[in-house]
């Protein structure tokens, strides 16, 4: 059996990594869930009280994700520099202020002002900060094991803290239910990220048997790389889809005859199938090129969603094209740290990252706004769902495309030789 790779005496996982890995999980649920998910709860309530429309207070989301994209390259940078720790100790601090801060709010300046601060806050203290903290201190081997572990735990977010902020805006209002989500976000996120991240054994641990020894890879290199600009594609397309159909489909379940209980259990339905996409991903990916896995799985979002345009108003048929559309729903945030992690050198993950992150942030921005407007152009919601299709489509055939690299194939090799050691044993 091989040893585990080391650097400078330290095991590249060691005893510290599944700590953090723990830590990170437990992060991870509660900043998406106080700083993202929890949104949607106050969405009408805020509008009743700042007597605003629905539409003028979603906006205050959009600049929240718009300012997450501006800060994505910086951000990036700083990452490769100076690693994790304090700038996501950083950020829990301002969320927590934040939602402190959105408490007080009685305007809507006001609103979009806390919503731009809670995006800069999110930049650096959510996946992609932690992806970076995740893939420093994790080889190649066992990177997509830590990355699952984190992804899986954190998928439950919207399972947790949507009926959670449900239920104390019920009984206590919005504005001392943001108080006690910035209490849970600052007493669970500050202390965990300030104690248990550290600096990872060795800048070069990513790949010690080939490049230690190198410059770190030029970003001219990765600019210049047909790969990375399929991937950017692939993954805006991908985020874009997600976006309007997670936005659009109660409405359009809705707007197709069913009870708005049945939409919103069937919509709830993404919670569990995005972790159980996860799930085959990560298994199969050992078997497969991920490239290929996860091109199979866009596709065959794609189809669900083109289903979903045609036979949306049948329950039965509706669940199961929400089902097969569901087990790519979280199959993004997993792959990609993988895929660029695999095809680039490490040193210069963070960066490379967020130059990718930019164009998806864009797109989970302006996705659902333009959804809702091919809707009412069509007086419909069968062409959105076309559209969704059309972009898994662009997705799956962008991410297929990807050639593949000497490290790619170096990495498909370590995989057989490791297989074939288990069999012998």
């Amino acid at each position: 059996m091989a040893a585990e790779p080391s650097v400078g005496g330290h095991r590249l996982d060691g005893s510290r990594a599944p700590a953090i890995v723990a830590a990170l999980a437990v992060t991870q649920t509660v900043g998406y869930g106080t700083l993202y998910y929890a949104f949607a709860v106050f969405l009408v309530p805020l509008a009743a009280d700042l007597n605003a429309s629905t539409t003028a207070i979603t906006g205050s989301f959009t600049a929240n994700v718009l300012a997450s994209a501006a800060l994505a390259i910086p951000i990036g940078r700083w990452l490769d520099r100076h690693g994790g720790r304090a700038l996501m100790t950083a950020g829990s601090v301002g969320g927590a202020v934040m939602l402190v801060a959105w408490s007080q709010v009685d305007s809507l300046w006001q609103l979009y002002a806390v919503q731009l601060g809670i995006g800069l806050a999110s930049a650096a203290c959510l996946y992609e900060a932690v992806f970076v903290v995740i893939i420093a201190w994790h080889s190649a081997q066992r990177r997509s094991t830590a990355l699952l572990a984190l992804t899986v735990v954190a998928g439950f977010a919207s399972t947790i803290f949507l009926p959670l902020t449900g239920w104390l805006v019920e009984h206590h209002g919005w504005r001392t239910t943001l108080l006690i989500l910035a209490t849970i976000q600052a007493v669970l996120t500050i202390p965990l990220h300030a104690m248990v991240i550290r600096a990872a054994p060795s800048a070069h641990h990513a790949q010690p048997d080939a490049t230690a020894h190198r410059q770190p890879e030029r970003l001219k290199a990765v600019l210049t790389d047909r790969g990375f600009w399929l991937l950017t594609v692939s993954f805006t397309a991908h985020t874009a889809a997600i976006a309007a159909a997670g936005v659009l489909l109660v409405a359009a379940l809705i707007n197709w005859g069913h009870s708005a209980a049945f939409a919103a259990t069937t919509a709830g339905l993404f919670g569990v199938l995005s972790v159980t996409g996860r799930l085959v991903t990560t298994g199969l990916q050992r078997r497969y090129r991920t490239t290929s896995v996860v091109a199979t799985i866009f596709m065959l979002q794609g189809v669900s969603a083109a289903a979903l345009a045609i036979v949306g108003r049948d329950a039965v048929a509706a669940v199961i094209a929400v089902i097969g559309f569901g087990l790519g729903f979280g199959v993004g945030s997993i792959a990609k740290p993988f895929l660029l992690a695999e095809r680039y050198d490490t040193r210069r993950y963070a960066t490379i990252a967020g130059i990718l992150v930019v164009p998806m942030t864009i797109a989970k921005a302006t996705a659902p706004l333009a959804a809702a407007a091919l809707h009412t152009i069509n007086d419909g919601y069968g062409a959105v769902f076309l559209a969704v299709a059309g972009a898994c489509a662009i997705a799956s055939t962008a991410l297929a495309s990807v050639p593949s690299t000497t490290r790619d194939r170096t990495t498909r090799r370590s995989k057989e030789l490791r297989d074939t050691e288990r069999g012998s044993e």
